[in-house]
């Protein structure tokens, strides 16, 4: 790289403790221009526990520093668009918390406008840049299971209002166990199996209110504005069918996070919100499952992967040069599958995806740690 690309936080709430970690201890090639936070005590905080030498007054203040290059967008889901777009409007590139919008028609808004002003935009979730979905995308594209046909995809819980300190939002738009979870899933199964053709889905909640149990707001209601089960059938452009379903209605359960079916074996994938974990693979020769080892580095919480990988693609000069990853064209297609199971539910028809997919080029695993390639 020929310079350090300077980011710039925009949110310092619960999930920013690892991004500033990663970003300032581990990968090596950015460094950190300053944070800002509605609530500046969080900031401050931030700030003191990583080293961070500059707290903006807001973003728009942040937008305004020529030597800031990119944005990480960490803000509450129904506010990445505002946040997003103002700062693409200020010229800069822009990585997004998941997802994308609260809506498909703000990604499709943002990505316009990042090609209209040849900006970067981006987002998470980059779990998939891991050592445990990397190892699976191998195993899968070096034909341990054959020619996929199948998949099973689950995350049901019962809601986050026990220990989130500021449930609310998981009920409002944007929030939801789709949106909050979906994305991990989503984006884990288009870069194992590629683009998503069709979604036929049904939704509904179980509950019109919820108490929260989290000691920071014991005991106050919640009114809950979204679907919180969604259960549909995705068709991939590939043939592959694949089952999901994300809930916040279930209490417990035995299903496993994803498994891809083949015509010479099974993948077990691990979580898809995590970095690592055990690939486990069954064929007919062993009539038994197999944990694998992992082929790739990054096992552990390696949240900052997708953005290291922007700002060096920027570094480089652009995406003419050196591809990135986790773009709007990994974003958007997620973006429009989360919104596909509330639009077939609705209409009572499969809904027939606008964007494509292609994946992107996997991880390597010659490089120093903290060094992308």
């Amino acid at each position: 790289m020929s310079r350090k690309i300077r980011i710039g936080v925009v949110g310092c709430g619960c999930i920013s403790g690892i991004y500033l970690h990663n970003m300032t201890r581990l990968f090596k090639e950015i460094e950190v221009a300053g944070v800002c936070d509605l609530i500046r005590e969080r900031a401050e905080k931030q700030a003191a526990a990583y080293g961070i030498k500059r707290i903006y007054k807001d973003m728009y203040e942040m937008y305004a520093d020529p030597s800031v290059d990119l944005i990480l967008n960490i803000t509450r889901p129904y506010q990445h668009y505002e946040v997003t777009k103002a700062a693409l409007e200020a010229g800069k590139h822009v990585f997004s918390e998941k997802p994308l919008g609260a809506s498909f028609e703000e990604g499709l808004a943002l990505v316009k406008l990042a090609e209209e002003k040849g900006l970067m935009l981006g987002g998470a979730p980059d779990t998939f840049m891991g050592a445990g979905i990397q190892t699976c995308r191998r195993l899968i594209d070096d034909g341990y299971i054959g020619r996929p046909v199948a998949v099973s995809a689950f995350f049901l819980g019962h809601g986050p209002e026990n220990w989130h300190p500021d449930p609310d939002f998981f009920y409002q738009r944007g929030g939801g166990p789709m949106f909050d979870m979906g994305p991990y899933y989503a984006t884990t199964l288009i870069n194992l199996l590629g683009g998503v053709k069709s979604v036929s889905a049904v939704c509904g909640k179980a509950f019109d209110n919820r108490m929260a149990t989290c000691k920071e707001h014991f005991g106050e209601n919640i009114e809950v504005n979204i679907s919180t089960h969604y259960s549909g059938t995705l068709l991939f452009e590939s043939g592959v069918i694949a089952t999901m379903a994300a809930s916040f209605d279930v209490y417990s359960h035995t299903h496993p996070h994803i498994e891809i079916y083949g015509t010479e074996g099974t993948l077990s994938v691990p979580d898809p919100n995590t970095f690592g974990g055990s690939p486990r693979l069954w064929r007919p020769e062993d009539k038994a499952w197999r944990d694998l080892p992992l082929l790739y580095p990054y096992p552990e919480n390696a949240r900052g992967l997708g953005i290291t990988d922007m700002a060096k693609t920027i570094a480089e000069g652009g995406e003419s040069v050196r591809r990135c990853r986790a773009t709007y064209r990994q974003t958007l297609h997620v973006l429009e599958i989360l919104c596909a199971f509330q639009k077939s539910s609705d209409t009572g028809a499969a809904y027939q995806m606008t964007t494509k997919y292609e994946r992107e080029r996997p991880m390597k695993a010659e490089y120093a740690y903290g060094i992308l390639d």
